[in-house]
C-alpha cells in the first residue's frame, strides 16, 4: 500500500465516501468500494473485511487441495496394507540386531558360511588389545580356509604396537591391510551377500543392521572398493610402517574438517586421533599463518589453497 493510498484511505474514514480518482492500490486491496446507491462514490471498507474477501478464493483452493490429498491417502491405504503384509511375509532384507551376544552369533554364522571374501572397515584408530586377541583366531581360521580378506584401518593404527602385531600375523597368512586418514563407519561384508553396519540412531556397541538386499550390499561393497583404491598399503617393515606424507595428510584432514566447522572432539573421532593431536595440528597451522584465533585461521585456510596442498 503506497503512502498516498494510506492518506486517501484515512481521509475516506474521516470524511466519508470519496468521489473521483483514487490510488489503484486501494481498489486492488478492496479498501475502497463503490456504494450500491451511488457507484460514483467510493466508501471505505474495514481492513479485516477486505482481507477476508482477498483470502476467500485462495483458502477455497487450498481446501480443495487438502481434500484431494486426503482422498489420495485414503485411496492408497488399502494398497499400503497389502504391501506391508506381503513384505512382512516375504521377510525383510534389513534386520536390526540388538545385544552384543546376538550380533556375535550372527557374525559367527556368517563366518562359518563364508566361502570367498571378507571385507572389513574399522574406523576409530587403534583397536583395544582384547578385541584384537578375540578376532585374531577367527581371521586366521578364515584365511586357512582360503577366504580372501581385505581390511581398512585409519593411519593412526600404524603407531599402535598391538594393532601392528595383529596386522603382521594376518598379512603373513594372506590378508591385505590398508589405511586411510578418514574412512566411513564400521562395515563388514561377507561374500558380497550380507553386510553389517552399526545403527547410528542407537547404541553402536549394542545394535547392528544386517543387510541382505543385493542392491544395498552391492552399493556398500562399491564404497569399500573406492576407499580401498585410495588407501595406503601396510607393510610391517621399519621403512614402510608410515607413508611418506602421513603426518601432512593428517594435518590437511584436520584443517579441512576444522574449516567445515567440526569441533576438536568430532575431528578426533572421525580421524581416530586424540584431541591433543588435533589441537597440535591446529596450533602449528596457526603459527604458520600468524593467526590469532580459530575463526581467523579458518578464514585464512578457506581463502588459501593450504587445505588442498600439503601443510608443512
Amino acid at each position: 500500500m503506497c503512502d498516498e493510498g494510506l492518506a486517501v484511505y484515512r481521509r475516506a474514514l474521516a470524511k466519508g465516501p470519496l468521489r473521483g480518482e483514487v490510488p489503484e492500490c486501494l481498489l486492488e486491496l478492496g479498501l475502497l468500494r463503490p456504494l450500491a446507491e451511488d457507484p460514483a462514490l467510493l466508501g471505505a471498507v474495514p481492513p479485516d473485511i477486505a482481507s477476508s474477501e482477498l483470502r476467500r478464493p485462495i483458502e477455497r483452493a487450498v481446501l480443495v487441495q487438502q481434500h484431494t490429498i486426503a482422498a489420495i491417502r485414503d485411496a492408497l491405504t488399502v494398497a499400503e496394507d497389502v504391501y506391508r503384509e506381503e513384505y512382512r511375509e516375504a521377510g525383510t532384507a534389513v534386520r536390526l540386531l540388538s545385544g552384543a551376544h546376538v550380533i556375535d552369533a550372527a557374525l559367527q554364522q556368517c563366518r562359518d558360511e563364508c566361502q570367498e571374501e571378507l571385507l572389513t572397515a574399522k574406523p576409530g584408530g587403534a583397536r583395544p588389545t582384547d578385541a584384537l586377541a578375540k578376532t585374531l583366531p577367527h581371521d586366521l581360521a578364515l584365511l586357512t580356509r582360503g577366504i580372501q580378506q581385505r581390511t581398512l584401518y585409519q593411519h593412526t593404527v600404524r603407531t599402535h604396537g598391538p594393532t601392528l602385531a595383529y596386522i603382521e600375523k594376518v598379512t603373513a597368512a594372506g590378508a591385505e591391510v590398508r589405511t586411510l586418514n578418514e574412512i566411513f563407519d564400521r562395515l563388514i561384508i561377507y561374500d558380497r551377500r550380507i553386510a553389517f553396519i552399526p545403527d547410528p540412531l542407537l547404541d553402536v556397541n549394542q545394535t547392528a543392521l544386517a543387510i541382505e538386499h543385493p542392491a544395498i550390499v552391492h552399493y556398500l561393497a562399491t564404497v569399500f572398493d573406492h576407499a580401498w583404491q585410495r588407501a595406503e598399503r601396510v607393510s610391517i617393515t621399519q621403512d614402510h610402517v608410515r607413508p611418506p606424507l602421513m603426518t601432512d595428510e593428517t594435518r590437511r584432514a584436520v584443517l579441512r574438517l576444522m574449516v567445515e566447522g567440526y569441533t576438536d572432539s568430532a575431528i578426533s573421532k572421525r580421524l581416530g586421533i586424540s584431541t591433543r593431536t588435533v589441537s597440535a595440528h591446529i596450533k602449528k597451522a596457526s603459527e604458520s599463518l600468524n593467526s590469532r584465533s580459530r575463526a581467523q585461521l579458518a578464514y585464512l585456510l578457506a581463502k588459501s589453497s593450504l587445505v588442498d596442498d600439503v601443510v608443512s
